[in-house]
Order: structure tokens, then sequence, then C-alpha cells
């Protein structure tokens, strides 16, 4: 098992040769990560360390095994119906609307936004920004293009936000898949339409030190299931950059398990698991 000297270790030695800092981290989940770097590569922390400072490619492999990526097509259903019927509306009369996805993994979160958009007719007004730490997540969200039957139970997902009313059950829209999905279920594949993926501007970007890179504010952040891996002190410097590129009356959406501590909580209101930004 790997050791909290392991990790230090570990860490100081991605430091010393890259811009990468891991030193926030929650210690607990690190530790299982770089436990799994070293059963893949079958070497202890030392031979691992020594070949991070001589191999760049080892090394971006090794940032890529750590960082976690997760997404689903419009993971947790009641999240999209809130924001569906009680945030988005509330942006119509925006000449535009300012969308970042931080850490946005293999994309499929930005696309549930960007098929909840174009059904609310606000496609056309949105600036769409996705980023993330990992280049090749960042390269299957360019491409939209997933297992189809892995992504099966997550279209149920996509008839709980899209055709259906949770508000009224008479008022069911019959949107069929191809609408947004070119689905070959021989291939098992499910690609995200052209029209779609072209949207939206991909960068990479590190939260721990890189600043907005976007020079514009923002309506809505999105940052699920990230600062959940690092530690307090992390996860508010990371809050204190989203509310600093929030507009007032901005909305920052947080993972389930996630949730705002220390005074940069006094700059939001929490509203249906979502946090406003509230106006002074």
């Amino acid at each position: 098992m790997v050791s909290a000297e392991d990790v230090n270790k570990f860490i100081d030695a991605i430091k010393s040769v890259s811009t990468y800092d891991f030193s926030d981290y929650s210690e607990r989940s690190f530790k299982r990560r770089i436990d799994k770097v070293l059963n893949d590569n079958r070497m202890d922390i030392n031979g691992v360390i020594n070949k991070l400072s001589k191999d760049k490619d080892f090394l971006e492999n090794v940032i890529k095994d750590i960082t976690v990526n997760t997404t689903e097509l419009f993971r947790d259903p009641e999240l999209w119906i809130t924001l569906k019927y009680r945030i988005l509306p509330k942006f119509r009369k925006n000449k535009s609307i300012f969308i970042w996805h931080a850490g946005c993994s293999s994309g499929q979160e930005i696309y549930s936004m960007l098929i909840l958009l174009a059904e609310l007719d606000l496609f056309e007004k949105a600036k769409v920004f996705a980023t993330d730490i990992n280049t090749d997540m960042l390269e299957r969200a360019k491409e939209g293009e997933y297992r189809y039957r892995f992504n099966l139970q997550y279209l149920d997902n996509f008839d709980k936000v899209i055709k259906e009313n949770p508000y009224n059950y008479e008022d069911v829209k019959d949107v069929p898949y191809e609408k947004y999905f070119d689905i070959d279920k021989t291939q098992d594949s499910i690609k995200i339409k052209k029209f779609l993926r072209d949207k939206t501007v991909f960068r990479k970007h590190d939260l721990v030190h890189d600043k907005n890179i976007f020079y514009s504010k923002f309506d809505l952040i999105f940052c699920r299931n990230v600062i959940i891996y690092f530690n307090n002190n992390l996860q508010n410097k990371v809050i204190e950059l989203f509310s600093n590129n929030l507009y007032r009356d901005g909305y920052l959406v947080l993972g389930a398990h996630e949730s705002i501590l220390g005074p940069v909580s006094n700059n939001f209101e929490r509203t249906k698991g979502v946090y406003k930004k509230k106006a002074y």
C-alpha cells in the first residue's frame, strides 16, 4: 500500500519536472490512484519517480491516469429538470448566455446542456467553453462518440429530462434520439450530431493554478464531481475562482455530493442543489 511519504515524494517529483501541482488533492483518493499507477506499470514508487524525470510522455500518461474522469448523459436527471424549468428560462432575455464546463471529462455533460438549450430555443444565444486537464478526454469530448450499450441507460435520463414534464404529466414531447444522436447499434456507437459538436470551444486548463483563460465572465459554470477530490483549501481556492468569474445572479453547478464551505460560501445562495451568486 502506498504510504503518506510515498504520496509526498510522488507529488514533489511531478512538481519538480512540470507545472502540475497535486499538493492539495485529497490524500485518500490520491493514494488509490498512485497505487493503480504502480500496479499498471509494475514499478515501485522509486521506479516511477525516476522515469517521470526522464520521460515526458510517461509523465503525461501518469497525469492522465491519476485524474478522475466520470460523466454521463443527463447525469442526475433532477438537476437537469431544475435547470430546464427553474433556471435557464431566466436567461431568455439575454443577448448571450456564457457557459463554462470546467473539468468536462469526455463531454457528455456538455452535450446534455446543448441539447437542453436547443429544446428551449436558447442554443443560438449560448457561448459554450469547456476545459479539462486531460488532453485525451478533451479529444474524446470533441469527437462526441460513445459506446451505445454503455450509454443506453442514460437515454432513459434523456426521456425524463427532454420528453417528460414532471410538473404536467400530460405534457409529453416526442423528441426522437435521431434529432441529436447518430446511433449505430451494430457498431455499438452513439455519435453526437455535428451541429452540437461544433458549438463548444475546448481548451486544456488546470484548475489548481490556471486562471480564467477565456477573458469572459459566465452566466453558468459547471464543475461537477471534481472538487470532491481536493482538500478544503484547494476547494475554496477553486470556488473563489468561479465566484470571481460569475456574473451577478449567475449560477454554479456542483456535483450531488459537493458543497461550498468557508467564507466564499457567503457569496452564494443554494437553490435546488445549484448555487446562485448573490447580487450585492
